[in-house]
């Protein structure tokens, strides 16, 4: 079931499965199938922001690489500008690279130490067929003013440079081959939270700019709620709720949600929540029980919730949330 009606989409995700073999013995015998992706479905319009939120090793950053093609899907369709690629092979998603860029969680392990900053965004340049030696630089200065680094700082290596100037290089070379697309991989979780804020600026000046649109993933939801149009919320490969900011921000309905809401620190001592503790233990993803896959954790958990697998519900216009109770 698509989450929303396609109008303007510039990214189109249905159905999309990514399983691990599981191997035993000393044949290396598969037993078994880690299910990391299964069944997600997602899009993303034209200059807008998608955010993929939930717990570390939901399988976030496995959609943004599926998408992106870094590694190839099981089964499903990923539909970028109208244009079925999940089939294509290495050669022929050359062309289609420049239009899809990711931006790293480790702004550090992300550049090659070895090469200067320029270098670096110069690769993307030579790979499009920037040929003239004074249109990469010129085009390396004007990327790097935009992302506010000096250009004379080209010719220095990324060990010369804090976290939050690392994090914006890599915006710039992200930007240098001018795509459409770009996946955010918890691009501002390893940074202090004074540059977080600067980074995700950043990032919202650049998309009314250059017309960008965002894959955002991310597990803190008040970076979430700043920068995104639209989140999904994910838990152990599933999408659990899916509906614009605004919407799920003011009313979020499924169990995880809310226990991730809850879980948001509170400035005022006076405004804060009592935070919903969840019982029980993550079910293995190696084994996952018939039914919800929250069914181990969820508060409000009845004998239905354990005879299949649970699907979307529309509790609102564009609001879906993978939960009966919300009927």
């Amino acid at each position: 079931m698509k989450p929303f009606p396609a109008h303007s989409t510039l990214l189109d995700v249905e159905g999309l499965k990514k399983y691990f073999p599981v191997s035993r013995g000393f044949f290396q015998k598969v037993i078994g199938w880690v299910k990391a992706v299964d069944g997600v479905d997602l899009q993303i319009e034209n200059g807008k922001t998608l955010a993929l939120v939930g717990e570390s090793g939901c399988g976030k950053s496995t959609v943004g690489r599926l998408i992106l093609r870094l590694m190839d899907a099981d089964s499903g369709q990923i539909i970028f500008r109208n244009r079925d690629i999940s089939s294509l092979d290495q050669q022929e998603m050359m062309p289609l690279r420049r239009q899809m860029q990711i931006i790293f969680q480790d702004p550090f392990g992300s550049l090659n130490p070895r090469m200067t900053v320029g270098q670096s965004i110069e690769e993307g340049l030579k790979i499009v067929g920037v040929k003239n030696y004074s249109q990469r630089k010129e085009r390396i200065s004007r990327l790097l003013s935009m992302v506010g680094i000096l250009p004379s700082a080209s010719d220095r290596y990324p060990h010369e440079f804090s976290g939050g100037q690392r994090q914006r290089i890599g915006v710039a070379r992200a930007l240098s081959v001018e795509p459409s697309l770009i996946v955010c991989d918890e691009p501002v979780s390893a940074l202090d939270v004074s540059i977080q804020a600067q980074i995700i600026n950043l990032l919202k000046a650049l998309q009314g700019e250059l017309d960008l649109s965002y894959l955002f993933i991310a597990h803190d939801l008040n970076v979430v709620g700043y920068i995104s149009d639209t989140v999904a919320v994910m838990y152990l490969g599933h999408i659990m709720e899916y509906a614009d900011t605004e919407e799920l921000f003011d009313n979020p309905l499924h169990p995880y949600t809310l226990a991730l809401f809850s879980a948001i620190p509170a400035i005022d001592p006076d405004k804060r929540k009592e935070q919903l503790a969840l019982t029980g233990e993550v079910p293995s993803a190696f084994n996952f029980p018939v039914g919800c896959k929250f069914q181990g954790r969820c508060p409000m958990v009845e004998e239905s919730c354990k005879k299949e697998e649970i699907g979307f519900f529309e509790a609102s216009k564009g609001h879906k949330v993978r939960c009966w109770k919300v009927k």
